[in-house]
């Protein structure tokens, strides 16, 4: 569907360094990162730890105070965004659609990236096939004629991330997809997650929360933030330790998995023996 010129191989996002300051606050300080295809990565840490900020710059929506960020290849500063955002499929849980759309065309938007469809504009055939086959894949099919305002807060979430891959995006950029869902929609909306990837195997994709109970199975790897700054980023079963979690979240914190999902209990501090 993406019918720009390709774009490099190799990594699809790097940081090198980075700082974001604001008002001579630091929200990001000297934050490295690279992200290959089919990885997918887990942004945890408490609110206000930075990681609105990084999936900003990972998007191409701002720029860094300091520092390289490449998308695709490519230094933000030295391109054009609006050629990078066609290969970012970045969904927005709080998308500001007013009108009574259904599921089809909001998915279909995905293609124009605008809210409502463009006057005259009318999808190929191929794309309604499309269309229908991210549909189906995020486990929404029985929902695709009906209009948004009679969707529940998970199948809205689940026809977002149709919307950002009907552009073939290279990455996907989640942003607390889960936030606001009950426990059946959350549950839907990461098996959603899972079986995409396994059926899109070079897309990579980055999930903020901080919340370990709604990282999927498929999470491969995993960056730690404590105000701005970078405690652990590596591979999932490295990172996502009780150690690390919680130095991230400042508190004792046990971390177990089970089934390849992680759950989080605070533990009991060692009180300090009397000298």
């Amino acid at each position: 569907m993406n019918s720009a010129a390709p774009l490099p191989t190799g990594p699809l996002l790097q940081t090198k360094d980075v700082d974001v300051v604001r008002d001579g606050r630091y929200l990001l300080r000297a934050v490295s990162l690279t992200i290959e295809p089919g990885e997918h990565w887990a942004v945890l840490g408490a609110n206000g730890a930075g990681k609105s900020t990084l999936l900003s710059l990972l998007g191409a929506v701002s720029h860094p105070t300091r520092g390289e960020v490449h998308v695709l290849g490519r230094r933000l500063g030295s391109v054009d965004l609006r050629e990078l955002r066609s290969y970012l499929g970045h969904v927005n849980p709080r998308h500001p659609l007013q009108s009574p759309l259904t599921v089809r065309e909001i998915v279909l938007t995905g293609l124009t990236n605008s809210i409502e469809p463009p006057m005259r504009w009318l999808p190929t055939d191929a794309q309604l096939a499309h269309a229908q086959r991210l549909i189906d894949t995020l486990g929404i099919t029985a929902r695709a004629d009906d209009p948004w305002t009679t969707l529940s807060q998970g199948e809205r979430g689940r026809a977002l991330i149709a919307r950002a891959l009907m552009p073939e995006p290279r990455l996907l950029l989640l942003d607390e997809p889960a936030t606001g869902l009950d426990l059946t929609a959350r549950e839907q909306l990461l098996a959603s997650l899972d079986d995409l990837r396994r059926h899109h195997p070079d897309l990579a994709s980055v999930l903020v929360t901080h919340h370990l109970e709604e990282l999927p199975a498929s999470t491969t790897h995993a960056l730690l933030l404590r105000d701005g700054e970078c405690v652990g980023i590596g591979p999932v079963d490295e990172i996502v330790t009780t150690d690390l979690v919680s130095a991230c979240f400042d508190h004792p914190i046990r971390i177990t998995r089970e089934d390849g999902r992680w759950s989080a209990r605070a533990a009991t501090r060692t009180p300090a023996t009397a000298g």
